[in-house]
Order: C-alpha cells, then structure tokens, then sequence
C-alpha cells in the first residue's frame, strides 16, 4: 500500500556486474522514492524508476538533474536568466608575466611608483606576451587585464612616448642595480660577463640613428641600427648599447667598457667577446687601463684569434702544429707576439669536416661560374679584356673563395685554375681555433676557457629571443634617437624577464631542464635523452602535453576573466574561468596561485 506522508527523493544506486570475460562493468539506476518511518524505523517506498523512463526517452537526464535538484529545495530559473556575461578580458598570460616581473622585483627596479612606471611596465609585460608596435599595444590594452589593472588602458600615444623619455633618463640607474645584482658578488663569483654586438634594419627614412651598414641579419638594401647587449655568463641581460648602423663591433666595445667602469664601478670583471668584438687593439687599451694607476681596475678578456694569426702560428717554427691533437682536442701553447697571455688551441672534428664540405661546394659552384664564362669567351659572345675582368669579378666575388683560383685575362681569351697550394693549407687549419686569455690557470684551465668562450652562445640566444623567436624588436618605426634607445631597451627587459619564465617553465616547454655536463668541452653540445623524447612526444613523462613557450603564452591568454552581473540586482563581480592543469600548473612553477586582478 502506497503512503501519501512522507519526503520525496531521488536516489541513485550503483551496482557492479562482472561479466564471463572478466570485465567489470557499473551500472546507476534513478528511482524516486518517499522515505517515512514505521515503528521506529526509516523506509523508502519506490515511487517510480527514473532509469526505465529515460531509457524510454520519455524523461531526459536534465530533467532528472531538475526533479532531484528541485526536491531538494533548490530554486530553478531558466538558463542565462539569472546574470548577463557583462565583459571577457584576456588575463592568464598577463597575469603570469606579472607574477614573475613581481617575483623579480622589477616595479622597484625601474623607478618610484608613478603614472610613467605604469606605463612602462605594461609595455614590458605587453612586449612578452604579444609583441607589436606601440600603437598596436595601446589599441589593445582595453581588451587585456594588463591595460586595465595598471591602469592604462585609456593611455594616450603622448603619455607612451612620455614614458619611454623617462626610462631613458633612468636606464643607468636601472643597468647599474642589474650590474650590481648579477656580474659581481657570490652570484658570478668568476667575475665574468658577456659582450656582443648585432644589428636590425629599420623601414623608414628618418630614424636618426639609421645608418648602412654590415648587416647581421643579411637584410640587403636597408638602414639599420646597431645595439650591443651585456650580459652575465648565464645569458641574462644586463646592459644593452644603441649605436648607429655603421658603427664596428671595436667602438662598442669600448664604449661598454667605459660603462662598466664609470657607470657601474665595476673594478674587476673578466670580458668574453668573439675576435671581431676583442681586437688585439682593443686589448692593448685594456691594458693601458688596467697598468693606469689612476683607474685601479683589473679586467681581463677572453677572445679568439683570428684566421691569418692562426696560420702564422701553425707555420713551419711555430707553437701549433697538429701533433699536438694526436691524443686531445686541445692544448695550451705559447707565443712572444702575445705576452701575458694564455692561447687554447682547440680541433673539433665535426667542425673540420662541415668546414671540408662548405669548400669543396663553394668551390665547384665558383667553377660553374667561370666555366661559363670561359665558354662565352671561346663562342665569341664576350671579348675584351676590361668586360671579360669584370664577368670574372662577379663570378668570383658571388661565393668569397677569389683567393683560391688563378685567372689569366686577354682581350681575347681567360684561363683559370685553383690554387692548390693555398686550398691544402686552408685545409690543414679546418676545426682549428685558437683562444687568448688574460686570466691565470689558478682561476681557469683550459677546459674552463673554451666552456667560457662557447658561453657567448648564451647571448647568441638572447638575440634570437629579442629579435624574432618572443619579442620582435625588428623592424623599428621609431624616429627620434631616444625613442630607439627606449625601445631596445624595452625589449631588453622583456627579454629579462623571458630569460627566467623560459627558465621557470622548462618543465612545460621543449627547454631542456638537465643538458648533460661535456667531457670533452671541444664536442659540440648535446640534448639530454629527457629532451629528446620531450621533443619527440610533445609530452612529458608524465603524458601531459609540452608546448613551445610561445604556445604556452597562447594557452594561458585563454584563461579570461569574466565580468557578471546578475539580473534585477547591482550587484557585478569578476570570475576567473577554470584554469585548466597547465595552466595552474604554469602559475606553481611561479610559485603563486592564479590572481584575480594584476597588481602594479
């Protein structure tokens, strides 16, 4: 007999089935039932099996969900008619460059809280996650957390480029903090820094510090600007120089010394530079300064020599011959033409077989091209002495191995044939360099000197970084020379900061966390196994998916933080969407939970 007193409820039943394979398999059932109570006990009544109707299609699971949810007192309104998504603002990834810009002080770092620091900071964070012009930027800050937060998504171009004068006016003040932090005490106790020089072209005709130039890029038929970054041995930028296009890589050196000793009263570092930047002109400053009693510094070099001083040392009575790498790919050697100085010969066989390779096509290219013009000459469709010179020029001039062919020119006819001679002792030298240092063996041996020098690939990256692969320094549209030297000096810290997300988020991305020590510092580096079945799998150990860094900032821009306003009310709050695993996983790595707003 059915009662009429009595709660109404859905209960939900699992049972578990075993079939004759072995497999197990769960099953829900949905009944309705009243429960009431009969001498003293509580009894459930089946009013009516839920799962029956549904099978029938007769009651559709959200009804179930709405049945259950209204016998349990719940008030139900129709779907969207309780709040209005008022605003979506991009978040997740400016969030994540702020919490680490936070975590590294660099507010502080820039100067006393104002408007102008706002407004600079945001360019910063900006230029990380999506790297445009500042117009562009300014377009999109509305539509970003990092806009609104800072306060300056209703920043006009006059305040942007107000912003950028005043970071200009404290670039020293900031690079001397930086200097200070990272190229002295216990966190570079070698007391080492980088230095190199690279180039972007500019479009536009009026930039005042466009020059032309050797281009770095190979960007033909464009002004460019020169800058030289400082960084420590690990890469992180310290400093960074603008100069004009056609400044060499000597006068920015030079100038950057000059900055490490006067504007950050460094007295003693050791500076490591390619052989184009460290020229044995160059070195002899040096060493002017370091005997000048008046400056009392101590600065040593790292550097390489260059191809015709290794040819003179590996002549015939010289100190490099290759006995010296029956047994070893490097060795210490000695020469009066370099007094006070150390020289690391080093051979990399991989290096001597690329450079065998790139020759002999150079060569056989070279000789297509002059072959050709032999023809022409022979058929009569080229004659003179003065045209048949110049055809010859370009044909050698195309791939720069002139020096390795012999020509005979008449009004009438050209012959030519290689230099052998020549070419054998080029080849003798392939996979052969040489290293100059100032710093004794009790400071750096010489496996230390070579793992020193290979370092400058550390800054090599950083200009990738800062050019093309995050923050898309190039092109410039910037005029005014100040407003050139606030925007590479923007992109610099942008790349600070990239350097230590790439760092933190290793674990994420392709970034190799464990590169495996070398033996022999001479070998080429190596990837770690962990590495390359990262690569190989887009995934971790784990089986969570890895990305690029650059993906891994796309990922986090889908995080959004939503505006709702709920209906008949005033009442508006903001709502982060539900982060996914890596993107809560991203913000661990930082060491922060996910913030709701972005704090200056």
């Amino acid at each position: 007999m059915r009662r009429t007193t009595g709660s109404a409820h859905v209960a939900r039943v699992k049972k578990t089935h075993v079939d004759s394979q072995g497999r197990r398999r769960v099953y829900e059932s949905v009944y309705l039932r009243r429960t009431y109570r009969e001498g003293g006990k509580v009894r459930h009544e089946t009013l009516a099996n839920l799962s029956n109707l549904a099978n029938l299609s007769m009651l559709p699971d959200a009804a179930i969900t709405a049945i259950e949810a209204t016998l349990k007192g719940q008030t139900l309104v129709a779907a969207g008619s309780e709040f209005t998504l008022a605003r979506s603002l991009r978040h997740g990834d400016g969030a994540a460059v702020a919490t680490m810009a936070r975590k590294l002080g660099l507010p502080e770092l820039l100067g006393p809280a104002c408007r102008s620091r706002d407004l600079v900071l945001a360019l910063i964070i900006s230029r990380v996650i999506d790297p445009a012009s500042k117009l562009a930027t300014l377009a999109a800050w509305p539509d970003t957390t990092v806009g609104v937060d800072l306060g300056v998504a209703e920043a006009s171009t006059d305040e942007i480029y107000a912003a950028m004068d005043w970071l200009v006016n404290r670039q020293g003040a900031i690079e001397k903090k930086l200097a200070a932090k990272h190229l002295s005490g216990s966190a570079n106790p070698a007391r080492m820094a980088l230095f190199d020089l690279t180039s972007s072209w500019v479009t536009g005709r009026c930039c005042e510090l466009a020059q032309r130039g050797y281009s770095r890029d190979g960007k033909k038929g464009l002004p460019q600007i020169n800058y030289a970054v400082l960084t420590d041995p690990q890469g992180r930028p310290v400093a960074v120089r603008v100069f004009p296009g056609d400044t060499a890589d000597p006068i920015a050196f030079t100038e950057i010394v000059t900055v490490v000793r006067t504007t950050f009263g460094i007295d003693k570092l050791v500076l490591v530079g390619d052989r184009g930047m460290i020229t044995s002109a160059r070195i002899d400053a040096l060493r002017q300064l370091n005997d000048d009693p008046d400056t009392a510094i101590d600065y040593g070099w790292i550097s390489a020599l260059r191809a015709p001083q290794i040819a003179r040392l590996a002549a015939d009575d010289g100190p490099l011959q290759m006995s010296l790498f029956d047994t070893q790919d490097l060795a210490e050697i000695t020469h009066p033409d370099y007094p006070g100085e150390r020289l690391i010969a080093c051979r990399n066989p991989a290096l001597a077989i690329e450079r065998a390779r790139k020759r002999s096509d150079l060569l056989a290219s070279t000789d297509k091209l002059l072959a050709a013009i032999v023809g022409r000459v022979e058929a009569g469709r080229l004659s003179g002495a003065g045209e048949i010179g110049k055809a010859v020029g370009k044909a050698l001039a195309k791939y720069k191995v002139s020096k390795h062919f012999h020509t005979t020119i008449t009004d009438t006819s050209f012959t030519y044939h290689r230099d052998q001679a020549k070419i054998a002792a080029e080849a003798a030298l392939d996979g052969i360099y040489v290293l100059r240092t100032s710093v004794e063996a009790a400071t750096l041996d010489p496996a230390a000197v070579v793992q020193s020098y290979k370092n400058l690939a550390n800054i090599e990256r950083d200009f990738r970084i800062i050019k093309t692969d995050d923050l898309d320094l190039r092109p410039i549209h910037h005029r005014l020379e100040d407003r050139v030297r606030a925007h590479v000096f923007i992109c610099m810290l942008a790349c600070y900061l990239t350097w230590h997300l790439r760092k933190s988020w290793a674990p994420l991305t392709f970034t190799d966390e464990h590169p495996p020590a070398r033996d022999n510092p001479v070998a080429p580096a190596r990837r770690s196994a962990h590495a390359d079945a990262k690569a190989a799998t887009k995934h971790d150990p784990d089986d969570n998916p890895v990305r690029s860094f650059r993906g891994l900032l796309k990922h986090l821009a889908t995080l959004t933080r939503d505006r709702i306003r709920y209906h008949d009310t005033d009442i508006e709050i903001d709502k982060l969407t539900e982060a996914t695993p890596q993107q809560r996983r991203a913000f661990d790595l930082l060491d922060s939970p996910i913030p709701l707003t972005i704090a200056a």
